[in-house]
This record gives structure tokens, C-alpha cells and sequence, in this order.
């Protein structure tokens, strides 16, 4: 069961965020946003999430009518475990039990193995848009 981040593991979440999205750099031509997030503001809002072993983190944000996953982080080592799947099917468990209806999330259009990933696990695409200097596919997944 995940457990919120406390604030002296900033540090290593930003960390394992880094490594996690570096592989991405070559595919989008700059740095993931993700890479540049806050997270001791992240963490003092009570919105990063750490699995048990501290080899995976997702940050939700909850927002009108959903919770945002912001971010799936998987340590390189640890990938291809099922991790990142169980943090997905956590944020719906979340979202389920703040009583929101849907989870929600994006990624960059060139991360086509995400995308794969998301719609095997239920989410479907709603739009595209240009944020930021990312073309992002917005995806969402009712929660009921």
C-alpha cells in the first residue's frame, strides 16, 4: 500500500523522478515536466504517494470531478514489475474513496508506450493539446 512522501525524502523523490524520466529525454527533445517539478511543494500539499519499497511514486492532484495523476515514477531498476500498475489501480482506489468519479492523467504524444499502457488499463483519450511547449494527450477513466 502506498504511503504519502514525507518532507526529508524530497530529495530522493525528485531523484527517482529524474532517472525514471531520463530514457525520455532523446524521444521528446527536452526534459519530461516531471523533471522539473516542486516536489517539496508536492510533498507538504500531501500529494506525492511512495510504494513500500520506495522504487515507484505518483503524485494526485485532486481536482473538481477527478483526481489527477500527475506522475508515475518507477526507479529503472525496478521497472517491468508491475509497479507503475499497481499505482495506477491505486489512484483509482483513491479516487473511489474521496468519492470522485473519474481519474484522470496525460503524457506527451511522442510517449507512445504510455499511451499503450494507460489504454490497456481502461483510459480512454480525450483530447490533445499543446501546453507548456509539450503536445500532451489528456486521458481519463471512470472510476464506478
Amino acid at each position: 500500500m502506498p504511503r504519502l512522501a514525507r518532507p526529508e525524502e524530497a530529495h530522493a523523490v525528485r531523484a527517482l523522478v529524474r532517472a525514471a524520466y531520463a530514457p525520455w529525454i532523446p524521444v521528446i527533445g527536452r526534459e519530461p515536466g516531471p523533471m522539473g517539478d516542486d516536489y517539496a511543494a508536492r510533498i507538504a500539499a500531501g500529494e506525492v504517494w511512495w510504494n513500500e519499497g520506495g522504487e515507484a511514486l505518483c503524485v494526485l492532484i485532486e481536482q473538481p470531478g477527478a483526481l489527477l495523476l500527475d506522475n508515475v515514477a518507477v526507479a529503472p531498476a525496478a521497472q517491468g514489475r508491475g509497479l507503475g500498475r499497481r499505482l495506477v489501480a491505486f489512484a483509482l482506489e483513491e479516487a473511489r474513496r474521496r468519492g470522485l468519479p473519474a481519474v484522470t492523467l496525460y503524457t506527451h504524444a511522442r510517449m507512445e508506450a504510455n499511451i499503450a499502457l494507460y489504454t490497456r488499463l481502461g483510459f480512454r483519450e480525450t483530447h490533445r493539446a499543446r501546453e507548456k511547449g509539450f503536445d500532451r494527450v489528456y486521458m481519463r477513466r471512470e472510476v464506478a
